[in-house]
């Protein structure tokens, strides 16, 4: 059980779940996106291309069960504060910073997957003129965008007016731009990210 800095119990909402995506293609092999995310960085890291990690959730343990030394449990923890976007790192001297998310519906990907405080973070980090983006995967139909944060903005802005809860498809392929799978690396979104802001 983990509990935000409040001590407000944290629940896992359907849409932040993970997705296991469909075994397709050599590029998709049952992994999930953060797993994909980590192998390419790691890639990235290993061939002097980039230098991104993810990073940690700041949590504090609170109780442990030790059934046996080997098994440790934890039973509570805690939140420390609210995390902002799932990466960051230097990539041909400009600080990246992308937040990744995958929904199982086909047509749209709901607004929800994002929470207020990682919109903020985005708005924060596009003022200070860093790169700033979102990962979607559809995880049903195995494809992969990049959005420009500034775009994910607009959409969040909608929403906040009375406006859809959700991004369509279409907009996405409008707007976002379309990330090959592959082996090695397994999502190549610096390719992407070089065509865009370089």
């Amino acid at each position: 059980m983990f509990k935000y800095p409040g001590g407000r119990q944290y629940k896992v909402k359907e849409t932040e779940e993970a997705v296991q995506p469909l075994h397709q293609n050599y590029g998709n092999r049952g992994m999930t996106l953060e797993e994909d995310l980590n192998s390419t960085n790691e890639y990235y890291r290993e061939h002097g291309i980039a230098i991104i990690h993810k990073k940690p959730t700041p949590i504090q343990i609170v109780r442990v069960d030790y059934p046996k030394r080997s098994a440790a449990v934890i039973k509570e923890a805690y939140f420390k504060q609210a995390s902002t976007t799932d990466y960051n790192g230097v990539y041909r001297g400009k600080y990246i910073d992308f937040e990744a998310k995958e929904t199982r519906n086909t047509t749209s990907f709901p607004l929800k997957n994002f929470h207020e405080h990682q919109i903020q973070h985005m708005r924060q980090v596009l003022q200070h003129g860093a790169i700033c983006f979102v990962i979607l995967r559809f995880a049903s139909l195995g494809e992969v965008y990049l959005l420009d944060a500034s775009h994910l903005l607009s959409f969040w802005e909608r929403q906040q007016s009375g406006g859809r809860k959700s991004l369509t498809k279409q907009e996405i392929e409008q707007y976002g731009h379309h990330i090959s799978l592959g082996y090695q690396p397994r999502i190549d979104y610096i390719r992407v990210v070089e065509n865009i802001y370089f």
